[in-house]
């Protein structure tokens, strides 16, 4: 019988409003001391020990889900100026290499990612930014899982790297039109808050240029360019509110002005428009709006409305050509695209065949452009690219992606409803193999997230092939806290109301179990960030519904975090979750945070993962629980913890390395039913 490490007891007192908590693994936040280092190593030896009976079958589901991928791959090429630029993927190799084509059809390849990863544990590179006369770019590089990136320049025309370079970005950036000014952004190296917008000027001896500093620890800084290529949008926000500043995209000594002072509850973004801009914002509408206004005087008393607001849809984006005007709408849980013509007002919708599916704007950079690329899939349709000519109205599918092995008549998915103990009617997504019914014992696992106003996409997961031709039914339940069936959906699952959240969790658990998705003893549950608070707080409120739960990177140390505002991103985080230096939501806190609400009880088998550079989630929270949960259940059931001590909150970096991560996960919750092939 393997024994589990044994975590010592320092009891550290924390007390607010009265109220005394008594954390005996507080001790654990102390980064980098032989104690933690040493603990976390016990407890990663000891899952391997627990789990070394399953080792052979994991490279088995490492394997098959490796196969599903083809290899040898490349996305669809995306026009911008006279380039098409794309990312193309070889047999073996774990990186992408970024591409264009020249007019003439000639490919070149500008960035290999697999060079830059050479003799790294990680590294996360994302798609270079290209100079607008296309001759260089600029691209960021983590290699620590800290999300601190390096700037790099790359010179197109040589193929050589600058020795140039900026440190300890955000990766968040975009050329001015001089072709030598980047816009960039810096975070905060303590709280990790996107806090300074900079300029740098190439081959300038002079320090990068401070643009504009946010003082305001609540809100965070991105910097955007207009489709149309004339403008630079600073973006400053925080979860409820919004101010942009905007320049002409000329130069670097561009003046920033305010578009519209920030309003506490107004949040808006501005895209240009040729001859005017448009506002995507939630002013005397809910589920947001657009309006337009003069390029002159942006004051909200010129906002003219131009879509107007409606209660049956919620409004997530908008896309701007010359003609054409595009936003994308989420109306019963599902999103849609509504095309509008700026020439004489007309209106259509584009049509989705499935009844639950994932929809989303591409790659759309030329502002002229007569064509609007999306992408599509649902739980059994591989991702699709498709073009949309918007004068034909006829979409043209460019890509289908290829899933070796994949039989799609196999599986079959739908959405269904449920009532939840406050009467609120609740969407669920399902995916399974048609010969699910026939089995007599029902498998189910069941996905959640429920926060910050995230929708929950009935997408293709093709690892999850894995669960359903074993047995397995996958639901998605679109639970209060994501913004599913609009801004009220959000509203009613954050702050005050979040135990909404979970019990939308849990009855719909309850709901497909009696509906014979289910059957008990053999129901698992997962979810990853907010969603492992999620699951956190459903193991104490309704432990004997789960046989086992996957807890990823999960937030459970509710309260301590929100208080320590050294901790990155807690003060942006007060209007989801609440700040606790207010009685009234410590309160509510307290009642509902998993670490704080584990007791003497039988809990379900439980896997919990965690990242040692995580600057999301800090590593000792998922380090913690586990050390306490383990302490108070009274059952024999399994309390796993496994700490990548290279990565970050997004676990491993590469197409196949993050696959050993799901296969530890699924032979976890094969072990449990007993399967091992």
């Amino acid at each position: 019988m393997v024994k589990p490490p044994e975590a010592k007891k320092i009891p550290h007192k924390l007390e607010k409003h009265g109220d005394v908590r008594v954390d005996d693994y507080f001790w654990m936040k102390e980064r980098d001391t032989k104690d933690v280092l040493d603990y976390l190593k016990a407890e990663n030896e000891y899952t391997d020990k627990v789990m070394a009976d399953t080792g052979k079958f994991q490279e088995k589901l490492y394997a098959e889900m490796r196969s599903r991928i083809k290899e040898d791959d490349s996305t669809v090429p995306f026009k911008y100026g006279n380039y098409y630029y794309y990312k193309r993927y070889e047999t073996g190799l774990e990186y992408p290499f970024y591409m264009r084509k020249d007019p003439a059809g000639k490919e070149e390849v500008i960035l290999n990612v697999n060079e830059l990863a050479k003799g790294r544990e990680f590294c996360s590179v994302r798609f270079p930014s290209v100079r607008p006369d296309h001759k260089m770019i600029a691209y960021g590089a983590d290699f620590t899982g800290r999300r601190f990136y390096t700037i790099y320049f790359k010179d197109l025309v040589t193929g050589k790297t600058l020795e140039e370079k900026i440190e300890n970005t955000a990766g968040n950036m975009t050329w001015a039109n001089d072709n030598k000014t980047l816009f960039y952004v810096k975070q905060d190296s303590r709280t990790l808050r996107w806090d300074r917008f900079l300029s740098h000027e190439l081959g300038s001896p002079a320090a990068d240029k401070e643009i504009y500093y946010e003082a305001d620890e609540t809100f965070s800084l991105y910097v955007s360019k207009a489709i149309t290529d004339k403008y630079i949008f600073l973006n400053s926000q925080t979860t409820l509110f919004t101010e942009v500043r905007y320049a002409s995209a000329e130069g670097g000594s561009a003046v920033f002005r305010v578009f519209y002072p920030r309003e506490k509850g107004l949040e808006y973004s501005v895209e240009d428009g040729g001859d005017v801009f448009y506002i995507l914002h939630n002013r005397d509408a809910k589920n947001f709006k657009v309006s337009s206004v003069s390029r002159e005087n942006t004051d909200v008393k010129n906002w003219k409305d131009f879509l107007p607001h409606s209660a049956e849809a919620l409004i997530e984006s908008m896309e701007v050509f010359k003609d054409w005007f595009i936003v994308q709408e989420r109306k019963n849980a599902l999103a849609g695209f509504k095309v509008i013509n700026r020439k004489n007002g007309e209106s259509f919708y584009i049509d989705f065949p499935d009844r639950a599916y994932a929809v989303y704007p591409g790659e759309n950079m030329e502002y002229e452009s007569g064509v609007f690329r999306y992408h599509y899939e649902s739980m059994v349709t591989p991702p699709s690219v498709y073009d949309f000519d918007l004068e034909t109205r006829k979409s043209s599918l460019l890509k289908r992606d290829e899933v070796p092995g994949y039989d799609i008549s196999r599986y079959a998915t739908e959405r269904l409803w449920f009532a939840a103990r406050d009467g609120a009617r609740v969407p669920v997504t399902l995916v399974y193999d048609k010969k699910f019914p026939e089995n007599s014992v029902k498998k189910l696992f069941v996905y959640g997230y429920g926060s910050y106003g995230y929708s929950l996409d009935a997408d293709f997961g093709p690892n999850t092939f894995s669960l359903l031709d074993r047995g397995f039914a996958y639901a998605r339940i679109h639970i209060r806290g994501g913004s599913d069936l609009g801004r009220k959906w959000y509203e009613d699952g954050r702050q005050l109301a979040k135990k909404n959240t979970f019990n939308d969790f849990i009855d719909g658990t309850r709901f497909l179990i009696e509906k014979g998705y289910g059957s008990a003893g053999h129901v698992y549950a997962a979810g990853g960030s907010a969603g492992g608070l999620l699951v956190g707080a459903v193991s104490n409120m309704a432990n004997e519904l789960y046989k086992g739960i996957i807890a990823q990177v999960p937030f459970v140390d509710v309260i301590t975090t929100m208080l320590d505002d050294s901790i990155p991103l807690t003060t942006g985080e007060y209007d989801e979750w609440g700040n606790p230096n207010v009685k009234e939501y410590y309160d509510y806190m307290k009642s509902y945070s998993p670490y704080d609400n584990v007791e003497k009880k039988p809990y379900p088998n439980m896997l919990i993962t965690s990242g040692y550079h995580d600057s999301q989630v800090q590593y000792w929270e998922p380090t913690k629980w586990t050390a306490k949960l383990r302490d108070f259940n009274t059952g024999k059931s399994l309390m796993l913890l496994k700490t990548d001590m290279s990565t970050g909150h997004g676990g491993k970096t590469g197409r196949f390395e993050y696959l050993k991560e799901k296969a530890l996960i699924f032979a976890f919750v094969f072990k449990l039913e007993g399967i091992d092939k």
